[in-house]
């Protein structure tokens, strides 16, 4: 197995527990033969595990998930501290501070990532695309889907989603650089917190009166 291909089947169940081989296939980009291949030699070493999830009628599916092993092989010692960092935050301050301190965190992102670009010169359309790289150097797996004279951002992967397991506050980041981007308030539809595969956010475009 390359070692690009094992860190990337790793890194995708890191950032989403809960994998089908399909999944894994789409999110490492190979055929589900050969990701099938690659998860039996993970899963020797003891790195990832299989178990079944009821995913609504029928059937349930098996799902891949990273082992104690597996999390071994990524620095925690930065998520560590995040958390103690927060926990600390939630103790000494008022919420409505704390979720301001995100909504900055946001708007120094998005300010670091559009230097010379004036926003309202792009359309909607325009301003998806550059969300999409922003969200993406983030550490997001982003799809946009258009339907009609809407879209929908569908974040496959969250870089927060530990973190947000305990503090679920930090999705203000996302949903703070989606408003900046778009100008409209974003309506969360899915959340990988809520058991969700997925986040999912509908962006009505109102220039067309939608």
């Amino acid at each position: 197995m390359s070692n690009n291909t094992r860190n990337r089947v790793l890194r995708t169940l890191l950032l989403n527990q809960k994998r089908t081989v399909n999944e894994l296939a789409e999110s490492v980009d190979i055929n589900p033969i050969s990701v099938r291949h690659h998860i039996n030699k993970l899963e020797a070493e003891g790195l990832i595990q299989s178990g079944e999830e009821r995913h609504g009628v029928g059937r349930p599916r098996l799902v891949y998930s990273l082992t104690d092993k597996g999390m071994e092989q990524f620095p925690q010692r930065y998520l560590q501290l995040t958390l103690r960092l927060l926990e600390q935050l939630k103790i000494s301050l008022p919420e409505k501070v704390i979720g301001d301190i995100f909504k900055e965190v946001a708007e120094g992102i998005a300010g670091e990532m559009t230097q010379g670009i004036n926003l309202e010169d792009l359309d909607l359309k325009e301003r998806l695309g550059l969300l999409k790289d922003v969200l993406t150097t983030e550490g997001f797996m982003v799809n946009i889907q258009e339907d009609g004279d809407n879209f929908y951002i569908v974040e496959a992967s969250c870089p927060y989603h530990h973190v947000g397991e305990e503090y679920p506050e930090i999705c203000v980041v996302d949903n703070e650089l989606i408003a900046h981007f778009t100008s409209t308030t974003p309506e969360r539809v899915e959340c990988i917190l809520d058991g969700d595969k997925q986040c999912k956010y509908l962006i009505k475009n109102i220039k067309t009166g939608v």
